[in-house]
């Protein structure tokens, strides 16, 4: 075998797996599980401190390129301290004819008061109501047309089931552009719940 392609067949083995060594250590949104049905499960999100954005685009790829921009740009040091805040998983991403809006989940270990400002008066920084929500996964990479989808089989189910929803759909998006394989998407949506 010649040397270029075993380099190359090293690449696609060792890339993957060093990029899973990296995803494990990014901070994952918490929640509770509620309850686990076939299509969907209830989930119990306490209160996180988001920062947001909000557009009036309506579209999953015009809000995903300005509004990762804004967010992006915050977490990576465009704040009053110049600080750079760990990444987290999953981006929420509201896409409604009302107004839309990107948020990124900030690392637990902040509070509201001890995040620095940000410099784009464009990113506002805001703690979230305990929720409970109705979620419903898929894979590969997300659009416009998956989300919907999703987004409608979602709602079937949940008015088949007797479940009440209060808000909009969400995407919630785990993964980088640049994961290939093992993709995670959902689609969320608050309900009315009581245990």
């Amino acid at each position: 075998m010649k040397p270029s392609f075993l380099l190359i067949l090293l690449l696609l083995i060792a890339v993957p797996i060093l990029l899973s060594f990296t995803k494990t250590s990014i901070e994952k949104q918490k929640y509770r599980l509620v309850k686990k049905e076939k299509e969907f499960e209830i989930r119990f999100y306490p209160p996180a401190i988001l920062a947001t954005t909000r557009s009036a685009v309506k579209s999953y790829r015009e809000l995903g390129s300005s509004g990762f921009r804004k967010i992006a740009g915050y977490i990576f040091g465009n704040n009053e301290s110049s600080a750079k805040i760990a990444m987290t998983s999953p981006v929420h991403m509201d896409i409604n004819d009302k107004g839309s809006s990107m948020s990124f989940v900030m690392p637990s270990q902040y509070t509201l008061d001890k995040l620095p400002r940000p410099v784009d008066s464009r990113v506002e920084l805001h703690e979230s109501a305990a929720v409970y929500m109705a979620a419903i996964e898929f894979g590969g990479y997300a659009n416009d047309e998956k989300i919907k989808q999703y987004a409608d089989r979602l709602l079937e189910a949940l008015n088949r089931n007797g479940i009440k929803t209060t808000g909009n759909p969400t995407f919630l998006g785990y993964n980088a552009p640049y994961d290939l394989i093992g993709r995670k998407n959902e689609v969320v949506i608050a309900i009315e719940w009581k245990e």
